[in-house]
């Protein structure tokens, strides 16, 4: 019973100290955007860091940043996690930053 305690104990161990492995990329193969340090909620910066994040746009071709189209589709992409505020509020964009932040996740498919 010791000796399977210490196996155990062990490899619980060497998991946890073990390096932590980069996002995965995107569909496309590139790595998620980084998020932008200086770019203030609804900016075109920050506009177009979400944009790039989320995949809303397809080569510049979308609905306007920030336009009812466009915060829908931002909605849409989140799925699940997409903030209850209502979109395009600050609240949403703080919320919707937040959640593409700490998220570092390929965007979600349609």
């Amino acid at each position: 019973m010791r000796r399977l305690f210490a196996v155990s104990l062990t490899a619980l161990l060497a998991s946890a100290c073990s390096p932590s492995t980069p996002p995965p990329p995107t569909a496309t193969g590139t790595p998620p955007p980084s998020a932008p340090t200086d770019a203030t909620l609804g900016s075109p910066a920050w506009y177009d860091w979400v944009d790039r994040s989320l995949g809303i746009s397809s080569d510049g071709h979308g609905p306007d940043h920030g336009s009812p189209e466009w915060n829908q589709a931002v909605q849409r992409k989140l799925g699940q996690e997409a903030p209850q505020a209502t979109p395009g509020s600050p609240q949403w964009q703080q919320s919707v930053d937040a959640l593409l932040r700490t998220r570092g996740n390929p965007p979600s498919s349609d």
